[in-house]
């Protein structure tokens, strides 16, 4: 029997997705404890009817109130705790920590950071041969504007330790630097991150590592870019996982995406890495997170491979146990976003493409009237799409987002 206990700060829809991926395992000799600051009430009856311990505390994503809650949850469950799990990027130095503190294998804060800090990311990346965006880590105005006049424009800014593309901006030149300067400047104890602009095709290295050897990865392709997507509120996006990825126009990326998750000191557990294909076919990697993918990822996986890909990482992080799965087919994923403020008063376009793309949808989450707009880049729902030939989900993906149109108002 193994003893997990899974850090569930908010209990979102995303996270319990995974926490109840976890219950669904005691079967297999899983035996499950929440530490939450939600309330109980908030988790589903039937989750709550599954979980075998329970501790609320103050705040879930502090280290102290962490360990006092796994704690609690140690001697509601005979003392022993064998991982411990989240999956917040936010949450991974805290679980790192706690760790430590408390004896249990996983993850240590000094990886912990080398993810979470995406310049100091860099910087090993960079040491290490590894192909990555020149950056400067700046603490004041000077600094960031010494940077722009260097590295020439547009730039990316961004927080040290972002998640999600959240609170990343492009500027096109140094006028718009200083305005961003002005509305967020930097300071020695809240620095601020700049990149070079990568120019090119955006793709994630989703993968899955076990004891520090790689076992399986996947790739992902954006379109547009998420920094594209963060900038245009309305525009709606795609990210495609092409059935096969062994060919050599991903034989670069499949060097430096195991090579840059040893040198981050990437032990047990699935990664999500961003990274970029220039016009002239050189990659750069962007960031790395230590947790699975968002934005559906993890479902498109389990669709790819006939597999449910929520039950294999926590298999993998809380009882060392991964399945390499063979990828059977494409999918994909069209996030459905609404032009203007407001609340969704319809859908346009859903019969014609029930009638053209039914076939290969999968799943679907449509905006429903009366639903307010989403403040996250997935925007108000998505469609899924499966299919054994790759060109076939990309040309429906782009027929989905030109087709379905929200309404708000």
């Amino acid at each position: 029997m193994a003893h997990v206990v899974f850090a569930v700060p908010f209990a979102m829809d995303a996270t319990l997705r995974f926490v109840q991926a976890a219950a669904g395992l005691q079967a297999e000799g899983l035996h499950l404890g929440v530490v939450s600051q939600e309330p109980l009430e908030r988790f589903p009856q039937q989750l709550r009817a599954q979980l075998g311990a329970f501790q609320r505390v103050g705040n879930a994503m502090d280290a102290s109130a962490l360990a006092d809650g796994v704690r609690a949850i140690a001697r509601q469950m005979g003392g022993r705790i064998d991982r411990l799990i989240g999956i917040l990027e936010p949450l991974q130095e805290a679980l790192a920590e706690v760790r430590t503190e408390l004896q249990i294998p996983g993850m240590r804060p000094a990886a912990a950071r080398n993810f979470r800090d995406k310049a100091h990311m860099k910087e090993m990346l960079r040491g290490a041969g590894l192909p990555c965006a020149r950056h400067r880590l700046c603490r004041n105005a000077s600094e960031a504007v010494e940077f722009g006049r260097g590295s020439g424009y547009p730039l990316v800014v961004k927080p040290p330790a972002g998640a999600g593309a959240k609170n990343t901006f492009r500027v096109e030149n140094e006028e718009e630097l200083h305005g961003y300067l002005r509305v967020m400047p930097p300071q020695p104890g809240a620095p601020v991150l700049l990149e070079e602009f990568l120019a090119g095709e955006e793709f994630s290295f989703d993968s899955a590592s076990l004891h520090g050897k790689h076992l399986f990865h996947s790739i992902t392709q954006y379109a547009p870019t998420p920094l594209e997507v963060m900038r245009t509120p309305w525009i709606q996006w795609t990210v495609l996982l092409p059935r096969e990825i062994d060919g050599p126009e991903f034989a670069a990326i499949r060097d430096a995406g195991p090579r840059a998750l040893e040198v981050l000191g990437m032990d047990t557990g699935i990664t999500h890495m961003e990274w970029f294909r220039r016009q002239d076919g050189t990659v750069a990697i962007s960031e790395v997170a230590a947790r699975p993918p968002g934005a559906q990822f993890t479902t498109l996986l389990s669709y790819a491979h006939d597999v449910d890909f929520y039950r294999a990482w926590v298999r993998l992080v809380g009882m060392d146990r991964f399945e390499v799965p063979q990828r059977r087919f494409a999918t994909g994923a069209a996030f459905l976003r609404g032009q203007g403020d407001g609340r969704v008063r319809g859908v346009r376009g859903i019969e014609e493409a029930q009638r053209e793309l039914g076939s290969l949808v999968v799943e679907a989450k449509l905006p429903q009237p009366g639903q307010q707009k989403a403040s996250s880049y997935e925007g108000e729902g998505y469609v899924i799409l499966k299919h054994e030939d790759t060109e076939v989900v990309r040309r429906g993906l782009q027929r989905v987002v030109s087709l379905l149109q929200v309404e708000m108002g």
